[in-house]
């Protein structure tokens, strides 16, 4: 592996979902392959700094910058709507970020919007997260790939699970009912990311529904396993319940680390994702 200078990296996080970010505008061209080992290495808690994964600020052709995302596996992830409202926040207090700009993902370009400061620095951030995609091919999952997966049976030998697909950029398989605990989301959600229906591997996200106006959600993401939240998912969530009568357009989503506003626009059909972000700390990362 080639060995880059210390790493210079800031810890933030929305709701719990941490990450390193990396501003990496002014390097050299650095291979994926030496970022999916730094990820690794970086984001183990015990023997690294510890994260969910690093953010590299990168720059871009249609966009004042790009962020992307290498999980704690060293895998590469499309988007991650925390992260985004946490590099939103990296941008805006240190005067790099416009209203009404746009930072690419691999996702495509998304909008974030800063709704609330203190002291001058970004606290609440709303980000377009686009518009949902839900058929087969878009989500990158098995079968007639112009159709739905919309409430449908999934077999894990164990146990028979019904199930909802949503895209935002990323997959998501959404099932609801209670509530799972964490030792059951972590070798449920493990069987189902790795499920030979997924080739490409997905989230997971098990859903209960409060009332019309609430959901209760717990994570399993693809390449990071347990995680506080996940916005993306949040963001499944929402439009999976709509789709399945469960809850109304606009809702309050509780996540292990805290609480989103998500909304599924039905005049545009964009999903709005509202939350805090907060930095941890600044350091320095050299491999020894």
């Amino acid at each position: 592996m080639g060995q880059l200078e210390p790493l210079r990296f800031t810890k933030m996080h929305g709701l719990g979902n941490d990450y390193l970010f990396i501003d990496i505008r002014d390097m050299e061209e650095v291979p994926d392959d030496v970022w999916k080992d730094y990820a690794i290495k970086m984001s183990d808690r015990h023997f690294g700094v510890g994260s969910d994964g690093i953010i590299l600020i990168a720059p871009s052709k249609v966009a004042p910058v790009r962020m992307r995302i290498f999980n704690a596996d060293g895998s590469e992830s499309e988007m991650c709507g925390n992260g985004l409202r946490a590099m939103t926040k990296w941008l805006y207090d240190r005067g790099e970020f416009d209203p009404g700009q746009a930072i690419e993902t691999g996702a495509g370009l998304l909008y974030p919007e800063v709704l609330k400061t203190e002291e001058g620095r970004a606290s609440v951030i709303r980000v377009n997260m686009g518009v949902p995609r839900l058929t087969r091919q878009e989500i990158g999952m098995l079968g007639q790939g112009e159709s739905t997966c919309i409430d449908e049976p999934l077999d894990l030998d164990e146990t028979m699970l019904h199930i909802t697909c949503v895209s935002m950029g990323n997959p998501h398989v959404i099932i609801f009912g209670p509530l799972w605990d964490e030792q059951t989301m972590a070798r449920l959600g493990q069987k189902i990311e790795h499920h030979p229906m997924f080739p490409h591997r997905t989230n997971v996200h098990s859903v209960e529904v409060v009332d019309s106006h609430h959901l209760r959600m717990r994570h399993w993401e693809r390449g990071a396993g347990l995680t506080l939240a996940c916005g993306t998912g949040v963001s499944a969530a929402i439009v999976a319940a709509v789709l399945t009568e469960r809850v109304e357009r606009h809702a309050t989503i509780s996540v292990p680390g805290g609480t989103l506003e998500a909304a599924w626009d039905e005049r545009t059909g964009v999903v709005y994702l509202t939350g805090t972000a907060q930095e941890i700390c600044q350091g320095v990362f050299e491999l020894r």
